[in-house]
């Protein structure tokens, strides 16, 4: 056996154990491998994000417009209790459908209260294609109780410089195809 090998198997870090086989079968050197796993690490934390307690906030419009970026893909077996909806639905600066879209609302929602109330349980990615967030996203999960004026729903992760945010959207109907977005997010 190497006695380089058998040296780490010594030690006690939690992983090396688990990488003796793989670097035995490639023949790698140890300080190599501790090597590409430091720059790994810094890597990933080097990633772009905004400064550290920073926050942002997002003001968009979504226009859930029920055609082939929003449709009914499930009908509940009464009412509507469990009719569920996928969208990808366009978000845009302002109310105006023609103004200048910045990303997209990917998710679903499905109609969660038998008496016969219109509650829904929202799951969504809101996907920034412009400005400077284009690229990252933010996921959203939460209740949303049609028949009150401002929602609250739950930032709950996001990715680029999102990446495992937490926060909370307001979230109104200005229209029955047209909701406006505050996302106050923590990276």
């Amino acid at each position: 056996m190497d006695p380089q090998i058998s040296m780490i198997r010594t030690s006690k870090p939690c992983c090396l154990p688990l990488l003796i086989p793989v670097m035995a079968c490639f023949k790698l050197n140890p300080t190599s491998v501790a090597l590409a796993a430091a720059v790994a690490v810094i890597l990933a934390v080097a990633a772009p994000r905004p400064a550290a307690g920073a926050s942002a906030h997002l003001h968009v419009y979504m226009h859930d417009v029920m055609d082939d970026s929003a449709m009914m893909v499930v009908r509940g077996p009464r009412g509507n209790f469990g009719n569920t909806v996928v969208m990808d639905d366009v978000l845009t600066e302002g109310t105006s459908s023609s103004s200048a879209a910045v990303g997209r609302a990917q998710g679903q929602y499905v109609v969660a209260s038998s008496k016969g109330g219109f509650e829904l349980m929202v799951t969504m990615n809101v996907v920034l294609t412009s400005g400077a967030y284009a690229g990252s996203s933010v996921t959203v999960m939460g209740r949303d109780d049609t028949g009150v004026a401002v929602r609250e729903l739950a930032v709950v992760g996001g990715t680029g410089q999102f990446r495992m945010a937490k926060g909370y959207v307001l979230w109104k109907t200005v229209r029955p195809d047209l909701l406006e977005l505050d996302i106050y997010v923590n990276p």
